[in-house]
């Protein structure tokens, strides 16, 4: 403790005042200590609250369904979880987070780093190495994230934008898929999880790259729905790899995407890829080829957007103008489709608007939390050129 260190050197004792007026000089600091320790334990106790009461370790069904998912807790996450909480016993420090990208810190996160990597190596399907890639980083974000974000907008809880978000019901035969990067997971500045925000987890479903329950999950609805039911939203304008909304849906009575639109009973599902451009590639891949395993054809319907820079490329510029975030792909989207003559009296416009007014509120509260660290609000303009 401060107050005592070199206490003898620095003051008289000899004086009965100046001893007595030490002594209450410490008992405030050591008050103003046990303050602080109540102030920490409540605070604790509330962030405990928040993620469940899990201050154990252990991630719950409750937990995992709270961010956004739909699966149960994959197996693959809960046996890392339980891992890592084994591993701090065993080396004896406690599991941290920080730095850029809340990464594992510390002697543990260097310890583990080591482990982690040679149970990577000794895999020899790649396949299992993928797989167990995309569980440590989910394992890792929830373990990380608890008492810190909202388990609902996935932002620091000071900057909660819960209570502006809107809700708002979406056409009841269309469903999108957040087929979205495990790195993206609990990204505070993903876009992608407004659209459960506002059209609820029935409507807008998570499935994480490389998680085999969400990933079960999807095809089995694909499945279910059929090829001319499924399509990705891939906005990248290649004529050649790509259809436009006009040429997909415009036409109900040809043999492609259009001819779904007069079936009453089907749902159409619309795939987002969420992630990085540079994982975009080898995640619509992926889907492609598990398309050719489902339907003997890798030939999996792309839509592109006519769309322009969404609002986030204030915060978060994307590489070249046609690319977009998220959000603004499903607002693109609705957009579009709310302009063909069959599909104008569903409010897909509306729709549209609802998710781009939350948008709007995500900006406001990074810009915000960027203003109150004294950080920048804007961002280096990135090379513009098309570069597809």
């Amino acid at each position: 403790m401060r107050c005592f260190a070199g206490a003898s050197s620095a003051l008289d004792f000899s004086s009965p005042s100046l001893l007595f007026s030490h002594r209450i000089r410490c008992r405030r600091q050591l008050e103003v200590i046990g303050r602080r320790l109540v102030m920490n334990s409540v605070s604790s106790q509330a962030r405990s609250r928040e993620s469940g009461g899990c201050d154990d370790g252990v991630v719950t069904e409750e937990e995992w369904r709270r961010w956004g998912a739909v699966s149960p807790l994959p197996a693959a996450v809960k046996q890392i979880v339980d891992d890592l909480k084994v591993l701090e016993l065993k080396v004896d420090a406690q599991i941290e987070f920080g730095g850029n990208g809340g990464k594992l810190q510390g002697a543990f996160g260097a310890y583990e780093d080591k482990k982690h990597r040679a149970t990577y190596e000794a895999l020899d399907d790649p396949e299992k190495k993928f797989r167990f890639f995309s569980a440590r980083q989910v394992a890792c974000r929830l373990l990380g994230s608890r008492g810190y974000l909202c388990q609902k907008c996935w932002l620091a809880m000071e900057d909660c934008m819960c209570a502006n978000v809107k809700p708002c019901g979406l056409w009841k035969r269309i469903h999108f898929w957040l087929y979205m990067h495990p790195r993206d997971f609990l990204r505070q500045n993903n876009t992608g999880k407004l659209l459960w925000q506002v059209f609820g987890v029935h409507s807008a479903s998570l499935c994480i790259f490389g998680i085999a329950e969400d990933e079960e999950i999807m095809w089995d609805e694909f499945k279910r729905a059929g090829k001319s039911h499924v399509c990705c939203l891939y906005p990248i304008q290649n004529s050649e790899l790509t259809l436009s909304v006009e040429k997909a849906f415009g036409n109900s009575t040809s043999e492609n995407l259009g001819s779904s639109m007069g079936d009453e009973d089907k749902t159409l599902h619309f795939i987002l890829l969420d992630g990085t451009w540079n994982n975009s590639a080898a995640m619509l891949k992926r889907l492609k080829d598990h398309a050719k395993t489902v339907w003997g054809d890798e030939d999996l319907p792309c839509i592109s957007l006519t769309t322009g820079a969404s609002t986030m490329h204030k915060l978060r510029p994307q590489p070249s103008w046609d690319r977009t975030c998220t959000a603004a792909a499903a607002i693109g989207l609705l957009s579009e489709l709310s302009l063909l003559p069959q599909l104008s009296s569903y409010g897909l416009d509306k729709q549209a608007d609802a998710v781009e007014e939350a948008l709007v509120v995500l900006l406001d509260s990074l810009t915000g939390r960027r203003l109150r660290m004294g950080r920048s609000i804007t961002r280096k303009v990135r090379n513009t050129i098309n570069i597809c």
